[in-house]
Formats: C-alpha cells, structure tokens, sequence
C-alpha cells in the first residue's frame, strides 16, 4: 500500500485491512489472494495470518490494521486513494467499529477522494444506516456477471456521495442494468495465467449502456496472461471517463 497504484482508475491504495474469503465467480481467479500467498512468503509482516483454505489461502486471512489508520493523514497532496485493495472492507469479520474509524479518517481528510468496493452488498444496505458518509467517499460494488446484478440495488439505498460499479473480471453480458443512481462504471477482463475469455460486445453493451445513461464509463483492459496483454483500446479508442466530481479535489 502506498501513495501510488498501478490501477489505471486511481492513484493510490491504502489497506487497512487486509485477507479476505472467495463469494462469487469474480473471486475465482482473486489477484489478491495470489499476491498475499507470496508476500507470506517473502516475510512480509501484514501477510502472515492464513485464510481458510476452501476460501482463502496462505497469508489471506483477514487481518485488521489498526497501526494504518492514520497514514492518509501523511499524505499532502490530494489524491484518489483506493480503499482495500487486498480486502473487502464489508466483510463480515471486519467490526462495524473498526468500519466506523476508517470512514473517520476520510471525513478527516478531505482533500482526497476514496473509493471503497465491497462484494458484500448486503453487509453494506446493512450497516449503511449506522455509518456516517463523508462527502468524499466513493462506494461502489462488483457485478462480475447477471448473478451479481441484485448487488446494485443494495448500492443504490447507501447515501454515498458517488455510487459506481466495478464490472471487472466481466465475466458475462449485463443486458438492461437499472443504472440510476449510479455515476460510473469501471469495466475490465480478468487476468492471470487462468484468465477466462472477456467477449467484445459485452464491453461494447455496457459502454452503450453507461453513454445512454449519462453515466461515465471507464474501461480498464481487455486482459490475458498480464493486464496489460491486451491493451486498453475499445472502439479506436480508450475509455478514461471518471466522475465530474473528481474534478473539484483534483
């Protein structure tokens, strides 16, 4: 974690959680478990608690990092900061309390933008009541394919500044979304030595969809072995839309 990311929709990542456990089809080929497997390895501190192995794996555990709170504080310049990166913040093993803290600790720092990304949608509608939204909080929640869809009407009852979705690894046509109430939506294939299949004219549909919609659309990679293997390019172009709002922090 740190104040830049290679993820091409933000700047930088800030994990004050870490681990987490397999729930849908999208988690199949997790990068993030492949990643902790070898930081363990490597002695890495915060990668030491192992998961379970029918969910998770060596050193995915979930692991909550109080000691990391604070290191947005550190940061001066504003920045769009990625929220867990190697966790779910809305896993069940993640107390509402320590939820609390984090979302105190963007409320304190308003001059970055933060992006949170659950699969735990049902958790967030939850809990969403008992929280307060600080007005530069992103929340969003993966649709990886049409059984992840009920995902976004969960979104939808959260008083979020921005709601977006994060279709990547897409992994299927998402005909018809019910997009109001959402103001973007990132788009990507999977990748990885497993990585299935990302067809055109899903990402094509989705595009049409967001651009009818009025609703930015950002479009990651096509994926395969690397991330970068296939490029970014959709239709001539590359699709970098991101939120109007991000321009009065940046």
């Amino acid at each position: 974690m740190g104040d830049r990311s290679a993820i091409e929709w933000t700047e930088a990542t800030w994990n004050p959680t870490t681990g987490c456990d397999r729930v849908s089809r999208g988690c199949d080929n997790c990068y993030a478990l492949t990643l902790a497997k070898r930081l363990k390895a490597m002695g890495q501190p915060r990668y030491q608690r192992d998961g379970d192995p029918r969910t998770s794996g060596p050193g995915f555990g979930l692991t909550l990092h109080p000691d990391s709170l604070e290191l947005p504080l550190t940061w001066k310049r504003p920045r769009l900061v990625f929220v867990n990166s190697m966790s779910d913040l809305f896993h069940a093993q993640v107390p509402t309390s320590f939820v609390r803290q984090v979302l105190e600790i963007i409320a304190a720092t308003p001059q970055h933008t933060y992006q949170v990304l659950t699969k735990r949608a049902r958790r967030l509608r939850r809990i969403a009541p008992s929280l307060t939204w600080p007005s530069n909080l992103w929340m969003g929640v993966s649709v990886e394919d049409l059984s992840a869809v009920h995902r976004i009407d969960d979104l939808r009852t959260v008083p979020a500044a921005l709601r977006f979705l994060s279709c990547e690894p897409l992994l299927g046509p998402l005909p018809s979304l019910h997009l109001d109430g959402i103001g973007w939506v990132i788009a990507g294939g999977e990748s990885g030595a497993n990585a299935r299949q990302l067809e055109p004219s899903w990402v094509i549909d989705l595009r049409d969809q967001c651009t009818s919609a009025d609703v930015p659309f950002f479009f990651k990679q096509w994926g395969g072995r690397t991330p970068k293997a296939g490029g970014r390019v959709l239709n001539g172009r590359t699709w970098d839309d991101m939120p109007l709002s991000l321009a009065a922090v940046c």
